[in-house]
């Protein structure tokens, strides 16, 4: 058998730290940002709510969450992008639906 030049804990673990550590930022971030579509659906479809009242509410738990869980910058300007969508996506709807 060959001899073996692993000694247990000296091996280098900089990238795998590195990928968990991304694996971690993405999913914190794909949950928070499927909680929040949710959120925002259920408020303006199942409960009936007006949509800028409830984009407004979901855009304050996004941004007010991403401070508490320290997500950064990077993660308010997100909020604020999707909000700027969804408000693109509900002006859209109201003029189509104005011909139909």
């Amino acid at each position: 058998m060959a001899g073996s030049d692993y000694i247990r804990g000296e091996m280098e673990i900089s990238e795998q730290t590195r990928t968990w550590d991304g694996f971690l930022k993405a999913t914190l971030w794909g949950s928070f940002i499927i909680i929040l579509l949710v959120a925002y659906a259920t408020l303006t479809v199942a409960l009936g709510m007006n949509w800028a009242v409830s984009l407004a509410l979901c855009a304050g738990l996004g941004i007010v969450g991403g401070l508490f869980l320290n997500m950064g910058s990077a993660w308010i300007a997100t909020v604020v992008i999707m909000t700027a969508l969804a408000v693109i996506v509900q002006i859209m709807i109201m003029i189509f639906g104005a011909f139909g």
